[in-house]
């Protein structure tokens, strides 16, 4: 089953949800969990035998207080790449302006990349008293891509924003 979840941040969260899981026999496979503006937000990966799904999501009511958890059970595809996909970093970096990620989506998008993580901040600039949007994503590109046009699109896209953006396609582990 996959679990969603979301609260205000604070010690114990992802304990008191992993005491639960344990408890009911599941086992924590993947998750990725963040802290952000004083909101936690996380998404697990739980297997646990069809048989316990039901308590182990009952047993996950009294969490409600502190996270909102929502319980999506049912078979889950632990395929996490198609066939023939290959995984590639892309790295951003240049002066922030609202619509960066949205172009930068466009372009993903329109080559039928499919982004499995991607990791946003923006900074103070050193020395030019601007922002700096720093983008880092893992993305998964179908074999059927043209990443020679990818590329293209992309440093083309890096031209119009005035940023750098690296396309590392070597095989990137998430």
């Amino acid at each position: 089953m996959v679990l969603t979840l979301i609260g205000d941040d604070r010690a114990g969260l992802v304990n008191a949800v992993a005491e639960v899981v344990a408890r009911h026999g599941g086992n924590w496979e993947r998750s990725q969990m963040a802290e952000l503006a004083g909101k936690f937000a996380g998404i697990v990966l739980v297997t646990v035998a069809d048989d316990d799904v039901d308590a182990l999501v009952g047993a996950l009511e009294p969490l409600h207080g502190m996270l909102d958890i929502t319980a999506q059970p049912g078979a889950v595809d632990l395929e996490v790449m198609a066939p023939g996909a290959r995984r590639f970093a892309l790295d951003l970096v240049g002066t922030d302006r609202p619509g960066i990620v949205r172009e930068i989506t466009d372009v993903l998008a329109a080559h039928a990349v499919n982004i499995d993580t991607l990791r946003t901040e923006t900074r103070d600039a050193p020395m030019s008293g601007g922002r700096l949007f720093e983008a880092m994503a893992t993305l998964e590109v179908p074999a059927s891509t043209d990443i020679g046009a990818l590329r293209v699109a992309l440093e083309k896209l890096a031209n119009e924003l005035m940023v750098d953006i690296t396309l590392d396609t070597s095989n990137v582990q998430a």
